[in-house]
């Protein structure tokens, strides 16, 4: 009987130090950390390992000290302009004050859960629909100062906050649609617009550079005309004084062959008779011979009888007579001059 009695009492003795074994160690695994409480009051702060409790007296209570997302519902928020959004956001938070998250506020995880609610209605109650839409990361910034002071006083820093969703009422969105669709055509619109300003603007640039070149051409053209014309003149007068030069270079030679020759009277006759026909053959010209002048024409006449072999004195002296008178041309009467001496 006292073999079973003492038996007894050796497992009871056993179960007690295992039990209290088991209650006086824990592990604390690593990003986390232990708050001992010792008679509920707080003791100490135990970092990643094991440790040893006193048993019936301390208790441990497990912190993660990791940053963990806080992914909060949709909830309809109001903006600035009048529009019911439906929004929903997720918050990065992390706790750096153990102390702090376990005997500031009852659950931190709840508080800032509640507190994002709060701030997010706020900041979207500052802003336009338009704004809403288009400026999270302004949101994303309001929130986070909007959070950060009440979240720091229970132990929890929030490293940033991020927008998931933002969903507009079924006709905003339709009024949407058709507005981006009206600035699309307007877009085309203008686009088509420039496109056929550039176009025009092309085309008269087109149209100025080919008649400046037009312009610069024909100028050319009018130049080298102008030019042409002036070098055929220079020619030309250049071969009329060469003429002249050559003629009169000819005239002296032939003067000179006169001057060196004897000129018979016949000769010289026939060279008056000649200078005599080409003065009366210029149209419109009248001729008046003086009394002078009647030897060249008994000159003449000797000239032509003596080729014709005739010497009748009384034909050379009526021909002399009769051009003791004035010689006209072109149908004009001379006046009869008086007989010399």
């Amino acid at each position: 009987m006292a073999a079973v009695v003492i038996g007894v009492v050796a497992a009871v003795v056993v179960v007690v130090v295992l039990y209290m074994f088991a209650t006086a160690m824990r592990i604390v695994q690593q990003g986390s950390v232990g708050v001992v409480k010792r008679l509920g009051e707080f003791q100490s702060v135990r970092q990643p390992g094991l440790h040893a409790l006193v048993p019936f007296v301390d208790r441990m209570a497990k912190v993660d000290m990791r940053e963990f997302p806080m992914t909060g519902d949709q909830q309809a928020v109001i903006t600035k302009d009048n529009v019911s959004l439906q929004v929903s956001a997720t918050i990065f938070c992390q706790v750096i004050d153990v102390k702090a998250a376990l005997f500031e506020i009852a659950d931190y995880q709840l508080a800032v859960d509640q507190l994002s609610r709060t701030a997010l209605r706020a900041v979207f109650g500052e802003l336009t629909l338009d704004q809403s839409l288009s400026e999270r990361d302004t949101i994303n910034t309001r929130m986070q100062d909007h959070m950060a002071d009440a979240a720091m006083k229970w132990g929890v820093r929030l490293n940033r906050i991020e927008i998931l969703d933002i969903t507009p009422p079924a006709n905003v969105l339709q009024a949407m649609s058709e507005q981006k669709e009206a600035e699309q055509h307007k877009r085309a619109a203008i686009l088509t617009s420039e496109g056929q300003q550039q176009a025009a603007i092309n085309s008269a640039g087109g149209r100025k550079q080919a008649a400046i070149l037009e312009a610069e051409g024909a100028k050319e053209g009018a130049i080298l005309s102008a030019e042409a014309q002036m070098r055929v003149l220079e020619l030309q007068a250049e071969g009329e004084k060469k003429a002249r030069a050559l003629r009169g270079q000819g005239e002296a030679a032939a003067l000179a062959a006169i001057d060196g020759v004897t000129v018979r009277p016949n000769t010289l006759a026939v060279l008056q008779l000649r200078a005599l026909q080409d003065v009366a053959a210029a149209p419109n010209t009248k001729i008046v011979v003086p009394y002078q002048a009647a030897g060249l024409v008994g000159a003449a006449e000797m000239l032509v009888q003596a080729l014709r072999g005739v010497t009748d004195g009384q034909a050379t002296t009526g021909d002399s007579a009769g051009a003791n008178g004035a010689v006209a041309t072109n149908g004009a009467t001379p006046p009869v001059p008086d007989p010399g001496p």
